[in-house]
């Protein structure tokens, strides 16, 4: 296959998982990065200035357009990089270095702010204060995604175990607004570690202290978040018990299936990010994990902010037909 052919076939938004608009507006936005990048590291290399014009030396195979585009095949389908090699008749290597240049550009671009064009969330600071100037109430929960297994002997091996799916995972949290638009996901933890304990850790908590106004919709696993922030951090309803009243079960009933309503946008959130092959199950190396996650989490955050329809979600019980009483 010829390098046009190639590029063609790998521009069709089937592959990449982006529109073309968005393929030039990401070419435009890490072109000057990359390029920067790019003359720094040589800058190093040489030891001084360059001595020689810009366009003279041996002629690069690969252009940055298709770097960014052999780059986003693989993080949408999970291509093999000989694969890649072969369609752009180029050796492996060549792609390796091509992704290993353009994916930490993706991973630092943070995520999309939904109606504020040019804003980009990067850090927990960023999330909650937008969330408390927009008077925004965030969703919390958590993902995992199966890893290979750690080495034999290996210290930390067993750190990666999830209880949950008894497999060898790294987990994410991911935050969202009540549409469902990713606002940021991160965290980045091994399995094992439990979804408190890395609220904890992480700052979250911190986060909470500190932006009072900030109310979130979280699910059973953060209920020792509900209980040390009971006015912002909202959890599913305690089940009544056994010998309690039936209006009470139907009442605990009704107060869950509205909570599950609120929160249920963020469950779609990260039913998004597994539509990307390697958050489906990641093959790669582990050290890399965190940074292909937010490459992927920074496009889906994209495509969100940009739905035309932003409609207020309603959880009010509707009923069918009137009661004949």
């Amino acid at each position: 296959m010829t390098l046009t052919r190639a590029r063609a076939a790998c521009a069709h938004p089937a592959l990449p998982g982006v529109p073309r608009a968005h393929f030039g507006e990401l070419l435009e936005e890490l072109a000057p990065k990359w390029q920067a990048a790019r003359e720094s590291a040589l800058r190093e290399r040489r030891g001084g200035d360059r001595k020689r014009a810009a366009d003279a030396g041996p002629k690069q195979q690969l252009v940055f357009a298709d770097r960014l585009l052999a780059t986003l095949v693989h993080l949408r389908l999970g291509l093999p990089h000989t694969a890649l090699a072969h369609l752009y008749g180029v050796d492996r290597s060549t792609i390796s270095a091509a992704i290993r240049e353009v994916r930490p550009l993706l991973a630092a671009r943070g995520f999309a702010a939904p109606d504020r064009p040019g804003v980009r969330l990067r850090t927990l600071e960023d999330l909650f204060a937008y969330a408390d100037a927009k008077d925004v109430q965030l969703r919390i929960d958590g993902t995992e995604v199966q890893v290979r297994r750690p080495s034999t002997h290996r210290p930390g091996r067993k750190a990666f175990v999830s209880g949950k799916k008894r497999q060898n995972t790294i987990k994410t949290t991911t935050f969202s607004d009540p549409q469902g638009c990713t606002l940021f996901s991160g965290v980045v933890r091994p399995g094992r570690m439990h979804d408190e304990t890395a609220v904890r850790t992480e700052g979250i908590a911190e986060q909470l202290r500190l932006h009072p106004k900030v109310k979130t919709e979280v699910d059973e696993d953060y209920r020792g978040l509900a209980n040390d922030f009971p006015g912002q951090v909202s959890a599913p309803p305690k089940k009544p018990k056994d010998d309690a009243p039936l209006g009470e079960h139907h009442a605990w009933r009704e107060r869950r299936r509205r909570q599950s309503s609120r929160r249920i946008c963020v469950e779609h959130t990260n039913a998004k990010y597994k539509q990307w092959r390697p958050l489906q199950r990641f093959t790669g190396r582990r050290e890399t994990y965190a940074e292909t996650h937010l490459a992927i989490a920074g496009l889906v955050s994209d495509r969100s902010a940009r739905r035309a329809t932003r409609r207020k979600p309603s959880t009010e019980l509707v009923l069918a037909r009137q009661a004949v009483c």
